[in-house]
């Protein structure tokens, strides 16, 4: 338990991780040019490298999704960041950031990466981000920097 937030592995097949999913990429896709939306569907969630994990609230209700992705050469990169409207700025998304950045440190990673948009919607999440210790930096795994997206680093050594 993390907070009033128990943070664990959550499946694919899970119906309130694929409704909050789709909300997250219905959002990605409302408030980002069309060339700039990274967000995974489910398909591209189930990849080994990737694991799905879930922040529920009592009464297990999922509030909140996230994943670490393994990209080799001791990488790895935060995706699939949303916390549900019904749970905004209630700690699930920091207990499941602390959480993936555990997990991380756990499996012997030395840095931890993350892409998003600018603009006023993303702003609570950059805040989130940059008060447990990321900061600006380069395009990595084969992003392209453009004027809206931002690249996001943490070293965990």
């Amino acid at each position: 338990m993390t907070g009033d937030f128990t943070v664990g592995p959550v499946a694919l097949d899970d119906l309130q991780l694929q409704e909050l999913l789709a909300l997250h990429l219905a959002g990605m896709h409302e408030f980002s040019p069309a060339d700039a939306v990274h967000a995974l569907d489910l398909s591209g969630l189930a990849v080994p490298e990737l694991t799905m994990l879930g922040a529920w609230a009592a009464g297990g209700r999922l509030a909140a999704m996230g994943a670490i992705k393994r990209l080799g050469h001791r990488q790895g990169e935060v995706k699939s960041m949303r916390t549900h409207p019904d749970f905004l700025r209630q700690g699930a998304a920091a207990a499941l950031l602390d959480a993936i950045i555990a997990r991380a440190r756990d499996e012997g990673l030395e840095r931890l990466s993350l892409e998003t948009g600018s603009g006023a919607v993303f702003e609570p999440a950059l805040a989130l981000y940059r008060k447990r210790g990321f900061a600006h930096g380069e395009a990595f795994a084969g992003y392209t920097a453009t004027a809206f997206n931002q690249f996001l680093h943490m070293q965990l050594g």
